[in-house]
Parts: C-alpha cells; structure tokens; sequence
C-alpha cells in the first residue's frame, strides 16, 4: 500500500531490530506500557504475532511504514480483526522522529480507505487513553468520530489511566457519504 509519503509492507523476521528501536523509545511507549518492551518479548511474543496474522487474517495485520522518498522506517501502521467479524481496529505506532509531520494521520486515512474499499468492512474503530491528546487529534482528523469512554482496571496502571480510554470510530456509511462530497 502506499500514500503520497508512505510505503507500507508486511514486517519479515528480519525486521526484528527495528521493532526493538521502536518500542525502546520511553516517549513512543508513554501511553502503552509507559516503559521499554524487552527485545526477547519482541523477539518471541510480538513479531511471531504479527506474522501470525497475515497468514490467519488476509489484508489484515501490522505492516511496516517506510517513507517512498529514501525509505526510512517510520513506525508502523496497522489494522487488526476484532470479535466483530465486520469491523476492524486501527492504529499506529511511530518514530518520534516522525512525530508532527503530518504520518499518523496519512497512514490511518490510508488503512481506513483500504479497509472500507478493499477490504469490505462495515466498521473501522481506534481506541487510545482519554489523556492522549495527540492521537485523539489523529483520529478525528482521519475521519474517526468519538464513539464511547470507558474505564478498565489495570494492576499496574500508567499516569492517566483514571480518566479511561476512548474508542473513535467511522461506519461504511459515513465514509461514503464523505467520498461522495
């Protein structure tokens, strides 16, 4: 797949590093885990996934951002299956490096388009922490709207998690109706 900026692929076991690049950065993990994912979970838990779900999960999956001009690795962008069999869940992670150039917003519109166009589903959705502002802006200005806030309980819970999560979404109809105008 590819935007104006971005070439997105299937992340390949040779990829490894990478990954371990990214979830090292304490600022790209602030709203996730709050700390450093260990290259040995992403090594046997996080890429074996990933890969798993290309095969249990054609057109879906974790793909790898690249910019088309000098190929540099800017995070990924992904589209995961949900319970419900119509929709599927959006998200993103990248480099802070990549932060502010506009990305985050070019790939979601990208997997949003491709999810509706190519892939037929009924519903796309993205969830974040309440409290992460910047992702939210993200999910607006890719066309997702506020759907619901919700609280979970967390043993170890990360700065913020008191004002819960929210879950932005947009449905078939609404993303033709803003094609068509």
């Amino acid at each position: 797949m590819e935007s104006e900026r971005l070439r997105l692929r299937e992340f390949t076991p040779a990829d490894l590093d990478l990954l371990v690049e990214l979830d090292s950065d304490p600022e790209v993990m602030r709203f996730l885990t709050g700390k450093a994912t260990p290259r040995g979970e992403i090594a046997d838990v996080v890429l074996p996934g990933m890969l798993r779900v290309y095969g249990e999960h054609p057109g879906l999956g974790t793909f790898a951002a690249e910019e088309k001009s000098g190929g540099a690795f800017v995070g990924w962008f992904g589209l995961q299956p949900t319970a419900d069999p119509g929709t599927v869940d959006v998200g993103y992670r990248l480099n802070r490096a990549a932060w502010g150039k506009g990305y985050a917003t070019e790939g979601t519109r990208m997997l949003i388009d491709y999810a509706f166009g190519e892939l037929q589903v009924e519903r796309v959705v993205a969830d974040t922490m309440a409290v992460n502002h910047r992702s939210r802006a993200v999910m607006r200005r890719s066309g997702l709207r506020f759907a619901r806030l919700w609280h979970e309980h967390f043993e170890d819970p990360l700065p913020g998690t008191e004002f819960g999560e929210v879950e932005y979404a947009i449905d078939r109809r609404t993303w033709e109706a803003g094609r068509r105008a």
